[in-house]
C-alpha cells in the first residue's frame, strides 16, 4: 500500500494577517486565494479574523468618541 504525504502547510502570520486583511477589503485573486487555502490553517485564520474585527470595532468606538468629543 502506497501511501502519499500531504505537503506540510507553511504557515506565518504574517501570511495569514494579509490573507485576513484582503478578505476585510474584499479583493483577492483567485490564484492567490486557492495558494491560501493550500498554505494556511483554518484555525489561525479564524483566529486572527476574530481579533482583526475585535481591532476594527475598538477602533471605530474610538474614533466616535474623538469626532464627538467637546
Amino acid at each position: 500500500m502506497i501511501m502519499t504525504a500531504t505537503p506540510p502547510r507553511k504557515t506565518s502570520l504574517w501570511r495569514t494577517v494579509k490573507a485576513v486583511a484582503w478578505g476585510f477589503f474584499g479583493v483577492r485573486k483567485n490564484s492567490a486565494y486557492q495558494e491560501d487555502i493550500a498554505r494556511l490553517s483554518p484555525l489561525h485564520i479564524v483566529a486572527v479574523g476574530i481579533v482583526a474585527a475585535i481591532l476594527f470595532v475598538v477602533g471605530l468606538i474610538l474614533l466616535v468618541k474623538f469626532v464627538v468629543a467637546p
